[in-house]
């Protein structure tokens, strides 16, 4: 039963795409701050359009056989951001395309520019306290990766610098053509909400 309703969903989401698919709209950008959900929603739009998916960061770290954590210290910051724009300007002619960006990759003038003139971007919103639930453990993020590792780091050391780099980032987030708050909803109606507002903002 369970996978029958999964299926329905599949096909409900499915056709709400059909108008999509037939629209001169090459490309999706899936925006927002680490573990928002960019690399599991991607996959699945990607799957009911027939579109390719692409990761960003997981492109980087197979160009440079690095970690983006190993990138950073051993090549730097700018070293990082001038491949991920290259990448960009190149992936910003693919056709048919779901693109997760990495959390920075918007809050850059440069790269706005390239994602606003070449397709529609989504924003998947999540509250620092959901951020700091997911992220508590991960040692491949860069800027988180000294907190985790530190023993005497608490929840609030984490939400602080949650907070600060949303304030950089958010106002760029925010240029986005769709916002959805994933902190509440499970992937599937993430991915359900989404498919019917990306049919709204492309055929307007």
């Amino acid at each position: 039963m369970k996978n029958f309703f999964k299926f329905i969903n599949m096909v409900i989401i499915a056709d709400i795409f059909k108008e999509i698919m037939e629209t001169q709209i090459e490309r999706v950008y899936l925006s927002g701050f680490m573990t928002s959900g960019k690399s599991t929603i991607g996959p699945i739009l990607a799957n009911v359009l027939g579109w390719k998916f692409i990761d960003l960061d997981r492109i980087i770290e197979e160009k440079e056989d690095k970690t983006v954590v190993e990138i950073f210290e051993s090549e730097g910051e700018e070293y990082f951001r001038n491949m991920e724009h290259d990448f960009l300007i190149r992936f910003s002619n693919e056709k048919k395309l779901i693109l997760s960006l990495g959390g920075g990759t918007i809050a850059f003038d440069r790269n706005l520019k390239i994602l606003k003139s070449s397709g529609k971007i989504v924003y998947l919103k999540s509250s620092p306290e959901m951020i700091y639930q997911r992220i508590k453990n991960k040692i491949d993020r860069p800027i988180f990766r000294d907190l985790v590792l530190a023993e005497n780091s608490k929840p609030q050391d984490f939400i602080d610098r949650i907070e600060k780099y949303l304030k950089m980032r958010e106002p760029y987030y925010l240029k986005a053509d769709i916002h959805i708050d994933t902190d509440q909803s499970s992937i599937g109606v993430t991915v359900d909400k989404l498919a019917k507002l990306l049919s709204r903002v492309i055929n307007g």
